[in-house]
């Protein structure tokens, strides 16, 4: 089975999903202040581990972190090129096993390495290992994703 690395040609993929075990993608994006007050408002986690320097340094955080759902939204970002790669209807049926691992900080560049470790042919379901790695290699989450292919 050859691995396809996204942006490739997209395929229209029809037929078993198993023949699409080993494909993957990656999703990079940098950590700003802004996307930490942004993501509090939107989903009202605005606890001060987040939105309080003072409060992260006392309570031994070394300074503000991001959400960690913010972190599954990053694996999100990737699962939607891998979508559209695939160009096969489908949806998230859900995150499985999600660990955050490292702290994330403001200025931290974020890559999800998304690939495709399992398949049920007659589900039409995919299983993911998908890895957050920040720019010093190190890993700051991990978790499963299932997809669900509609057709």
């Amino acid at each position: 089975m050859s691995e396809h690395q996204y942006p490739a040609p997209r395929i229209n993929h029809r037929g078993p999903v198993s023949t699409l075990i080993g494909t993957e993608t990656s999703y990079t994006r940098t950590i700003g202040e802004y996307d930490i007050y942004a993501f509090a408002g939107i989903s009202g986690d605005n606890h001060p581990n987040h939105c309080d320097e003072e409060y992260a340094r006392r309570v031994g955080l070394g300074g503000r972190v991001a959400q960690g759902s913010m972190m599954v939204g990053y694996v999100s970002g990737a699962v939607t090129k891998y979508l559209d790669w695939a160009g096969r209807p489908a949806v998230s049926y859900g995150y499985d096993r999600v660990r955050f691992t490292k702290p994330v900080r403001i200025g931290d560049t974020l890559t999800v390495h998304y690939r495709i470790v399992r398949a049920d042919d007659a589900k039409k379901r995919l299983w993911a290992d998908a890895t957050l790695t920040n720019q010093r290699g190190e890993t700051v989450c991990v978790c499963t994703h299932i997809i669900h292919f509609q057709e």
